[in-house]
């Protein structure tokens, strides 16, 4: 069991921060990504404070250092900082062993890398449009809880002001389809075919893999916590169709590990390495839905790179952390299709398919035979031709 997270911590001066003995969180509850970095802390007993995108370390101290406005972030108490979700779990493994987040078995370990990719990648685009389609219930609460990041005493004007930017921004790059009532209804159904499965695992496990949190729990923190679990549209459903979900999410962002719901729960992953039936369903069903972008983004990445100069250290684009390489026509089962490369997606998927090349060929057919047929056996079998790796935040060739 991990111990009580200092929640009173005073506030600090940068180089104060960096010489006390905690972590600050620079973040905000209306971030998709935070929502997972933050669930991870509390669970791991690691202490941090959080501090908004605001804070005026954080324009003036922590984005030189990383070169990224994009949250959340963390300064270490030796004034480090490292950027982006996955980096942050992984760093912050080395130092706090205790419940690890990745499983050391076969099975468990490839489910929680692939859910790192859908569970976080893919239901961004069923939160994200969630958010902004529902325009009449959202608006309000989600502009608000942006200007409450950059102007937190303001007024109301103020922080309408400040959300009214945020919002043009977001909208203003036309990545939505146009809100009718038909895509409204399909955006619905997507998640509560998602809270239903779910519902079901929470019968009878806390979290998708046994007693404690894995990676796979803190990836659908995003979805289910910073955007459907807070705006209103999202909410509502979630509170009338799925209480455990409800619950799942409000103990995922306290520090205590065992839920009274299961207090005979050993806190430990599964014997066997075993992957609990109802956690598969939600892995196929999220794959189902929007794993085909993945594959074919990575079918587009193998096409794209043979024109590319493939010297170690490569910047694929060094002024954009979100970098997408240009659309392909790639052949996908007997079809032409049309794909593009989120190299972010590619450094996730290269982590999965990585993990499981480790393997041994038997423990290599278990694997597999547990992912069956469809797009999460196609994710982790498209070899991908050239490795990459995060430098400084930035996509290169490893």
């Amino acid at each position: 069991m991990v111990g009580p997270l200092r929640t009173e911590l005073p506030d600090l001066s940068f180089e104060e921060l960096t010489m006390a003995d905690h972590y600050t969180l620079f973040g905000a509850y209306a971030s998709y990504y935070t929502a997972k970095t933050r669930g991870y802390l509390r669970k791991k007993g690691i202490p941090f404070v959080e501090r908004l995108p605001s804070h005026p370390d954080f324009r003036g101290k922590v984005r030189p250092i990383s070169g990224t406005a994009k949250i959340p972030q963390i300064l270490t108490p030796e004034g480090e900082v490292v950027q982006d979700t996955v980096e942050i779990l992984d760093y912050l493994e080395g130092r706090f062993p205790d419940l690890p987040a990745i499983p050391s078995t076969p099975r468990q370990k490839i489910f929680v890398h692939l859910m790192e990719l859908l569970a976080s990648e893919g239901l961004l685009i069923l939160a994200i449009q969630h958010r902004w389609l529902f325009d009449e219930e959202n608006t309000t609460f989600v502009k608000m809880d942006f200007g409450r990041s950059f102007k937190p005493q303001g007024t109301n004007e103020e922080l309408m002001k400040y959300g009214n930017i945020i919002a043009g921004n977001i909208l203003g790059r036309g990545l939505f389809p146009t809100p009718t009532d038909e895509t409204k209804s399909r955006l619905d159904r997507e998640y509560l075919g998602l809270l239903a499965l779910m519902e079901t695992h929470l019968i009878s496990h806390p979290w998708f893999l046994g007693g404690h949190p894995s990676a796979a729990d803190y990836a659908i923190m995003g979805a289910l916590h910073a955007h459907m679990g807070r705006d209103p549209a999202g909410l509502q459903l979630m509170q009338a169709n799925a209480p455990r979900v409800f619950r799942w999410v409000e103990h995922m962002i306290v520090p205590e590990v065992q839920s009274p719901e299961f207090y005979d729960r050993a806190i430990e992953y599964p014997d066997g390495d075993e992957v609990p039936e109802t956690a598969l369903r939600l892995l196929h069903y999220i794959s189902n839905l929007y794993a085909e972008n993945f594959v074919l983004g990575a079918l587009a990445y193998n096409k794209a790179v043979e024109r590319i100069p493939l010297q170690k250290g490569y910047v694929f684009d060094a002024e954009n952390i979100d970098a997408v390489l240009p659309t392909e026509t790639v052949l996908y089962q007997g079809e032409k299709r049309e794909g593009a490369a989120n190299l972010y997606h590619i450094w996730l998927l290269q982590r999965a398919q990585g993990a499981l090349d480790a393997l041994t060929d038997e423990d290599k057919t278990s694997v597999l035979e547990m992912l069956g047929e469809g797009p999460a056996a196609d994710l982790v079998s498209i070899p991908l031709t050239t490795r990459v790796e995060r430098v400084n935040n930035r996509i290169v060739v490893a």
